[in-house]
C-alpha cells in the first residue's frame, strides 16, 4: 500500500513539476499576448472552433490534431487565411509543438482582425503527453510525433519521436 501511494505521489509531483517548467519555458519565449487554452479546456470545447497547425508541413504530415488545418510557420499567409476563414469572430485555436511558434501566428491573426484567437498551452506535445490521439496525413491514428529537434523533444513524454 505504501509503495502504491509513493508511486502515485511521485507521478503527481512530476506532473506538477513538468507543468511548472513548461510555464517557465513559455514565459521565457512568449510575450503572452495571446491567451492560452489548456488541453483539458480544448477537449471540452472542441465544437465550433477552428484548429490551426502552425508547424512546418513535414511536422503536420507526421501527425496533427484531428480536423486541424495546416497554416505553417515560415510559409504562413494571412491572405489565404482570410479567404478560408472570413468570419473574424470565429473561435480559433493555434498550436505548434509547444506553443511558441503558435503565439507568433496567433499574433498575426490578431493583427489581421481576428478577435477570438487562443494559443494551445504546451501545444501538440502536451496534447500527446495527456494521452490524446494524433492523426497522420491520411487521417489514421498514429503514435508518431515530429519532435522538431533533440533539444525540444525533451518536452515530449509520450508517443514515438520522429526527426525527419
Amino acid at each position: 500500500m505504501k509503495k502504491t501511494f509513493l508511486c502515485v505521489l511521485l507521478i503527481s509531483v512530476n506532473a506538477v513539476f513538468s507543468q511548472s517548467n513548461l510555464k517557465h519555458l513559455l514565459h521565457k519565449y512568449n510575450t503572452e499576448s495571446i491567451p492560452y487554452i489548456s488541453v483539458n479546456q480544448l477537449l471540452k470545447q472542441q465544437e465550433n472552433l477552428i484548429l490551426l497547425d502552425a508547424r512546418e508541413k513535414k511536422e503536420f504530415e507526421i501527425s496533427h490534431l484531428k480536423n486541424a488545418y495546416f497554416v505553417g510557420y515560415t510559409a504562413f499567409n494571412l491572405k489565404e487565411i482570410l479567404k478560408k476563414i472570413p468570419n473574424k469572430k470565429s473561435k480559433i485555436v493555434v498550436y505548434c509543438s509547444l506553443g511558441i511558434r503558435s503565439e507568433d501566428i496567433a499574433e498575426k491573426l490578431k493583427v489581421g482582425g481576428y478577435t477570438n484567437v487562443l494559443n494551445l498551452f504546451g501545444g501538440l506535445f502536451e496534447w500527446k503527453n495527456k494521452g490524446n490521439p494524433l492523426f497522420d496525413s491520411e487521417e489514421n491514428k498514429t503514435e508518431k510525433v515530429h519532435a522538431f529537434s533533440e533539444h525540444w523533444s525533451q518536452w515530449l513524454l509520450k508517443g514515438t519521436k520522429v526527426y525527419e
